[in-house]
């Protein structure tokens, strides 16, 4: 993707485990309709896992060499993604979100998670019971270009994506950048960042991507190349990996 192709490094990880998070797998398996989760999506907030994950994530990022360590941060605005960010730079010495020299975190929309629409709190047996019509159509259309009423497809995705790192770009040619975001966003910046088709990445999305995971890009002279990808050693050595 030509717009981010200038950078030397691009970091995304995903946030903490979440009280949402949580939630999900409460219900997973069971007859439930909703999630039960009480908050808006963009008020819930980090598990005391997670809070520890992001701690995990900030010793990572202290223990970088330093012609990799990130020279921009940019968040999404939701409390999980913003605590997890100012949890792990803590542990930096060199992008302590107090220190007024340090690192520069920039909050972003853009990186939000995808909206639900009138299916935000459901589970797929909740949608298929109480919106069987947009069940058939998701069913007919796909996940990728299937819009919720009132929500947005993996392709609107990509275009809020292309412009934020087309800006990120722009702000810091050939910085290290540090997205602190969501599951979806990490998927779908692989999708614009490596040129997948459709199907490449729906083939991706299948593996979870994991609460304070790594996947990284680095400049190798032509352009970004994959480093890694919902990389977790950081977190299995703390204690508090996926379980």
């Amino acid at each position: 993707m030509a717009s981010v192709n200038s950078l030397q490094w691009l970091n995304l990880t995903r946030h903490g485990e979440s009280t949402g998070n949580l939630a999900y797998q409460a219900v997973e398996g069971t007859d439930a309709e909703e999630t039960g989760i009480v908050e808006r999506d963009a008020d819930t907030p980090l598990s005391e896992r997670g809070r520890a994950q992001a701690a995990a994530l900030g010793r990572w990022l202290a223990a970088l060499p330093e012609d990799e360590r990130p020279t921009l941060v940019a968040v999404s605005p939701y409390l999980r993604t913003l605590d997890t960010a100012r949890i792990a730079l803590a542990e930096t010495s060199y992008a302590h979100p107090q220190d007024p020299d340090g690192l520069r975190m920039t909050v972003d929309e853009r990186i939000r998670d995808r909206e639900q629409g009138i299916l935000q709190g459901l589970t797929w047996t909740g949608v298929q019971r109480r919106y069987p019509a947009e069940a058939d159509r998701l069913k007919q259309l796909g996940k990728f270009y299937y819009r919720p009423p009132g929500g947005e497809s993996w392709a609107d995705l990509a275009l809020r994506l292309r412009s934020f790192y087309r800006d990120l770009e722009a702000d810091a040619p050939g910085g290290r950048a540090l997205v602190v975001t969501h599951d979806a966003i990490v998927v779908m910046t692989r999708y614009l960042v490596e040129g997948l088709s459709e199907r490449e990445v729906l083939e991706v999305e299948k593996e979870p991507v994991a609460n304070a995971s790594v996947t990284r890009w680095r400049h190798d002279g032509g352009g970004l190349s994959a480093v890694c990808y919902n990389e977790c050693t950081h977190l299995i050595k703390a204690g508090v990996g996926s379980p």
